[in-house]
């Protein structure tokens, strides 16, 4: 049971009350929000026209709950996000509906050159310099295991000649990538690398 607090558009407000340290609020009888005696928060589940968390003035705006474990936000009465019970976050933004969005997890770019010099990073900890245009990018936190996708990209300071990059193999830790003068197809350090890591 619950203490209640009932707002009826024929009776007007009616509370009841009882020990179990609940309390519910009600609309004609239907309820819409309860506080547990551990002072959590329950909404209705919602919809994306009408969420369960909302705001005034804009009531087809904000946060519903379609399924077990999920949650979702809608814009203008349409889902626009989720995260569904897999833990995935969904997203509508230029898809078309609300898809699985398929981060990147780990990207750097730095200088190939002389002491290997990281320019900005994410989820990289470091470079290791192997040799003449071969490194190693090693992960901050590991790959969950090595079916991962790897764009690159390279650029050579002296213009007169092309540089070219590509990877020669993946573990969860790290990932081998090696930059060449493409019309030499001869290993050269690129001043400017870019890796992007994306599972």
């Amino acid at each position: 049971m619950a203490s209640t607090i009932n707002a009826n558009n024929t009776t007007g407000l009616v509370s009841t009350a009882d020990t179990s340290g609940i309390l519910q609020l009600q609309t004609n009888g239907t309820t819409a929000v309860t506080v547990d005696d551990s002072q959590r928060v329950a909404f209705v589940a919602g919809t994306a026209a009408l969420p369960a968390i909302t705001t005034t003035g804009d009531t087809n705006t904000g946060i519903f709950f379609p399924a077990a474990d999920t949650i979702a936000f809608a814009e203008g009465g349409v889902e626009a996000a989720r995260i569904d019970s897999s833990a995935n976050l969904q997203f509508n933004s230029g898809y078309g509906s609300v898809a699985t969005a398929y981060a990147c997890r780990a990207w750097v770019n730095f200088n190939g050159t002389g002491v290997v010099a990281i320019r900005g990073s994410g989820n990289v900890s470091s470079i290791t310099d192997v040799g003449t245009g071969d490194y190693l990018v090693n992960f901050t936190t590991a790959m969950p295991d090595v079916n991962y996708a790897v764009a690159l990209g390279s650029d050579r300071s002296d213009a007169s000649e092309t540089g070219n990059i590509c990877h020669q193999s993946l573990t969860t830790s790290n990932v081998y990538v090696g930059t060449f003068i493409f019309s030499a197809a001869t290993r050269d350090d690129n001043s400017s690398v870019s890796v992007a890591v994306f599972r």
